[in-house]
């Protein structure tokens, strides 16, 4: 199995730090991808494939939802998740709309492994 190249992005340092120590823990072969930011994120990713990516919703500048987006024309085949605390439905439609899992916070560790390990496509 080749290893996965995992992007994380998310405005707090804290929660990238934790999701890095999650996916460390279950998959010490994964490569990390930190981001702050949407713009940092597609920099960061002008070389690499992504296969998994956890996007934070609520950002400085792009939010998650637009990142996806982004994200997607490039790897159409990545696994995203999406990371909020908003839990509205219209928030849930627009991430299910993109093929993207939804992935209330707060961060846990089986949360951030269900959706690592959930071996079912979305569709998009």
């Amino acid at each position: 199995m080749t290893p996965n190249t995992i992007l994380v992005v998310d405005d707090s340092r804290v929660s990238r730090m934790l999701i890095r120590a999650i996916i460390a823990h279950a998959d010490p072969q994964a490569t990390v991808i930190e981001a702050q930011d949407g713009k940092e994120a597609l920099a960061k990713t002008e070389k690499a494939t992504i296969s998994i990516a956890t996007l934070d919703l609520n950002m400085p500048g792009m939010d998650g939802l637009v990142l996806a987006k982004e994200l997607l024309q490039r790897f159409p085949n990545a696994k995203i998740g999406l990371l909020t605390a908003n839990i509205q439905e219209m928030v849930r439609q627009k991430a299910s709309e993109l093929g993207l899992f939804f992935i209330p916070k707060p961060i846990t560790e089986e949360k951030i492994l269900n959706f690592i390990h959930h071996e079912e496509k979305i569709k998009r």
